[in-house]
């Protein structure tokens, strides 16, 4: 078994900034259970001295996320990401046929909300939560799509697709019927949003990863799934 940690791979890097394209598997913070299990910050501080976390991926959503190399650009990060000044977009394989090019879900949302430590809709209890979907391709049964959150809610996009009928693929805790996949099919494609000490507009993109681009070239290829369903 290798119990090496994930390559990460560099986006940007400047006195105020690192930012990395993600692998899945890889945590963004330590985990509580398991303190000595490799985490962002434990592979890129002894390269890179001190990094602040200014916002976070599932540990196994792939894709960009950006730290902070000072504290004064922690406090410029925060304040763009706390006013939804940054745009962030998300890349899905959603299970289902959605009948829209466009749709946006307006629907509350409360964390660790059941027994399996689900992100629920909660209408009273819950927190605002908005995110914008367009589709980009259609599979049989399946469709690549677009997700822009204007918020930052736990499991927001997991939870507002399972919500429309549409799970992401290989997202077992949120209805995917699909075997096959290792992980949910959700990765963090780009974010813009101003520099935190000179101001200029920065926009940064993540390829698909290995795993993400070997499904939708079986897609396109089959025109179907090649897994089973539960």
């Amino acid at each position: 078994m290798n119990d090496q940690p994930p390559a990460v791979r560099i986006l940007w890097e400047d006195d105020a900034l690192l930012a990395v394209d993600k692998p899945a598997g890889l945590r963004a913070l330590p985990d509580g259970y398991d303190p000595a299990a490799p985490h962002l910050r434990s592979l890129l501080e002894p390269l890179y001295g001190r990094l602040w976390i200014v916002h976070r991926l599932d540990k196994n959503t792939s894709g960009v996320i950006v730290l902070a190399r000072s504290a004064a650009a922690h406090r410029s990060l925060n304040t763009q990401f706390d006013q939804h000044t940054v745009k962030k977009v998300y890349h899905a394989l959603a299970e289902g046929k959605p009948e829209w090019e466009t749709t946006t879900v307006r629907l509350p949302l409360r964390a660790n909300g059941d027994r399996r430590h689900r992100t629920v809709i909660d209408p009273q209890g819950g927190k605002p939560a908005v995110t914008h979907f367009r589709l980009l391709e259609r599979f049989a049964g399946y469709a690549l799509l677009e997700a822009q959150p204007e918020t930052g809610r736990t499991h927001q996009i997991r939870a507002h697709l399972a919500a429309l009928g549409l799970p992401i693929a290989g997202d077992a805790r949120y209805g995917s019927r699909t075997a096959g996949f290792e992980r949910p099919m959700l990765h963090a494609f780009s974010l813009d949003f101003r520099h935190p000490i000179s101001r200029a507009p920065v926009r940064l993109e993540a390829p698909y990863p290995q795993d993400f681009q070997a499904v939708l070239d079986s897609l396109r290829r089959a025109g179907g799934m090649p897994w089973q369903r539960r």
